[in-house]
């Protein structure tokens, strides 16, 4: 099931299902919005099923993307791991950093949900001279999840799954790290690709709890880097059940994955500018590559092989804000 929240006016816009190949939508008749969705998932999923099977054999209209918000556009909590181990040993490479001991915990912090940022929206900022930087990213919407939960009984919670960037301005995020108290000015609204999909849309290639597709990213136009989404340290399971060890979980709470990346990230390139600088630092002792600037576009998105598409693309422009 494909399911894409259209803009009305309203802070939460309206529900609608989306067909596989993403042609044609029509408002959802059992929920209004994707919270409401969420909160009684078991009780309108079926409703939701039979009419994503009604209008992949026709009807509706057509989906226009830039009508989309995120499909969720605003939420109870956003949680993101980083749970791509190539990445965080590249960095500490890069910067001489010494090796977290996490004691086999995965990595994650609390960060903004109050929006989500729409997919082909401008993407406003203060100043170029804070490190605007994009973070490709896989995602999962829960249900409520309680308190305890293991990672085996988390899976069955994960009932959605999407692609998101986590902008991030990487000169403020060290500052704020020295502080202790976490992430503010250095992470602003991420973005969310317009359709959110139940797992069995995936088919196979939702292993282990785990996307097993590449996330295409283009910035300016040009290639910048297709990561494989499964080499995940922990899958989505396991971040849930992180997340819930001490607390219970609201309907509608998003986990990421953390940035993309993989550990032949020299042939597939990077999800995230700050990967490809790290990577400039060991090979030349140097960063070349610039952050964005005022007028840049970066595109992201993952398709099935056979090129049906599944989140549809995050395409933004960056802009003063």
């Amino acid at each position: 099931m494909k399911l894409a929240t259209m803009q009305d006016g309203t802070p939460d816009g309206r529900l609608h299902l989306v067909s596989r190949h993403h042609s044609r939508c029509a408002p959802a008749d059992a929920a209004r919005t994707l919270q409401e969705a969420m909160e009684k998932w078991d009780a309108v999923a079926p409703a939701l099923e039979a009419q994503y099977a009604a209008l992949n054999a026709g009807g509706g209209e057509a989906f226009d993307p830039a009508k989309a918000a995120a499909p969720l556009p605003r939420a109870w909590q956003w949680l993101d791991g980083s749970a791509y181990d190539s990445h965080g040993a590249l960095l500490q490479k890069a910067f001489n950093a010494p090796p977290l001991d996490m004691q086999g915990r995965p990595l994650m912090y609390q960060g903004m949900s109050h929006q989500f940022l729409t997919p082909l929206a401008d993407a406003r900022f203060p100043s170029e001279e804070d490190g605007i930087d994009f973070e490709g990213e896989f995602g999962v919407i829960t249900d409520a999840v309680a308190m305890g939960t293991s990672a085996a009984d988390a899976r069955k919670h994960i009932r959605l799954v999407v692609q998101i960037n986590d902008w991030s301005l990487r000169k403020l995020a060290p500052i704020e790290m020295k502080t202790g108290f976490g992430w503010v000015q250095a992470k602003p609204a991420c973005s969310m690709a317009p359709v959110a999909v139940t797992p069995d849309e995936l088919g196979d290639l939702w292993r282990d709890a785990r996307v097993d597709l590449p996330l295409l990213v283009d910035w300016n136009g040009r290639r910048f880097g297709a990561a494989n989404g499964y080499p995940m340290s922990a899958g989505f399971d396991e971040l849930v059940a992180h997340a819930a060890y001490s607390r219970d979980l609201v309907a509608g709470t998003v986990v990421g994955s953390g940035t993309v990346s993989n550990d032949n990230y020299r042939e597939v390139g990077s999800s995230c500018i700050a990967e490809r600088r790290g990577i400039e630092i060991i090979d030349r002792g140097d960063p070349e590559t610039a952050f964005m600037k005022f007028g840049d576009t970066v595109r992201m998105e993952a398709a099935l092989p056979d090129g049906t598409p599944l989140f549809g693309a995050i395409d933004q422009r960056v802009v003063k804000g």
